[in-house]
């Protein structure tokens, strides 16, 4: 035991008197010789190119020290306003309020060069009218109106347009103290046919009421010049060929209670005289037509020659139609 306690305070002893390396020193040549250690063969055959520009990230490393802190503006954003009425209103809407004819359409006629503004032509779109503009169309002046919607019971040998040059009677003249805005026939009859006609300066509507895709009910009640045979009434049913073209015919039978030259016919086709080339089609002349349903519009309560404003329910029912 007291031999091994000398031994180790020999070492011990011995170790204080052997001289201590430096640790430093020793760090540094280990890093010297790490430097100084050749390249990975693969690494070494890679040599920069003399005329590849330098950028800033491989001549100096960025330390965060040396980041630049970039302030962002914050731009406060302005709501655009709406436009209304007192920044004006585009041009086809005021046309199409005029009663004249739809938007869709009065984009056509701008496009066309139909339509001044104080006097220089406008083709522009989305030009919009201020209060004190004067608008023409045709060479005549137009404002928007409120809506009016005007029912007539049509007679006959009057025909349905604006004005004739030739100095025939009018449906004009018919409902002229019906509304003081200027309103126009939606769709038309012939001068002999008699019945249901409707009136609007609603561009918008009178356009709906007219285009075949909308399938507006129209139903006649036709007078023929002979009985109609039951076999010539089947031909009639479903769809026929009348001048190189499709008329699908919705309905059609004998008038209840009455001879057999008395027809109720409905169809949605607008083609002009469309009803009496039906009848001529299987042989047949129309001595009477009257229109006795025009988009669920009846004659009840309006005798011949008589006209009358449209209910509120009427015309919200009317704009409902799909």
């Amino acid at each position: 035991m007291e031999s091994n306690k000398n031994s180790s305070r020999g070492r011990q002893e011995g170790n204080k008197g052997r001289p201590q390396k430096d640790t430093k020193k020793s760090t540094s040549q280990r890093e010297g010789s790490k430097s100084a250690s050749p390249r990975d063969p693969k690494k070494s055959t890679f040599k920069k190119d003399a005329n590849k520009p330098v950028f800033q990230r491989d001549a100096k490393k960025s330390t965060p020290l040396s980041r630049k802190i970039v302030k962002k503006d914050f731009k406060k954003i302005t709501p655009i306003k709406k436009s209304d009425d007192s920044s004006g209103i585009r041009l086809n809407k005021y046309i199409a309020n005029s009663g004249v004819c739809s938007r869709r359409e009065a984009d056509t006629y701008i496009e066309h060069g139909s339509v001044e503004v104080n006097g220089k032509l406008v083709t522009e779109m989305g030009y919009k009218v201020q209060p004190d503009d004067i608008v023409r169309f045709d060479g005549t002046s137009i404002t928007p109106e409120q809506k009016k919607y005007v029912l007539l019971n049509k007679p006959k040998n009057y025909i349905t347009t604006m004005d004739d040059e030739r100095g025939r009677k009018t449906v004009m003249e018919l409902i002229m103290n019906a509304s003081k805005e200027r309103i126009y026939p939606v769709g038309r009859l012939d001068r002999n046919t008699t019945g249901l006609l409707l009136f609007t300066n609603d561009g918008d509507l009178a356009k709906k009421l007219t285009h075949p895709k909308h399938n507006v009910r129209k139903l006649y009640h036709a007078s023929l010049d002979r009985k109609l045979e039951l076999n010539d009434l089947e031909k009639l049913r479903g769809e026929v060929v009348i001048e190189g073209k499709k008329v699908f015919i919705d309905a059609i039978s004998y008038v209840n209670g009455e001879p057999k030259t008395e027809i109720g016919i409905e169809i949605h086709s607008g083609r002009n005289r469309i009803v009496r080339k039906i009848f001529e089609h299987v042989g047949y002349k129309v001595n009477k037509l009257d229109r006795v349903v025009f988009a669920e519009l009846t004659k009840k309560n309006l005798p011949r020659g008589r006209w009358r404003e449209l209910t509120n329910l009427e015309v919200t029912n009317l704009k409902m139609m799909k």
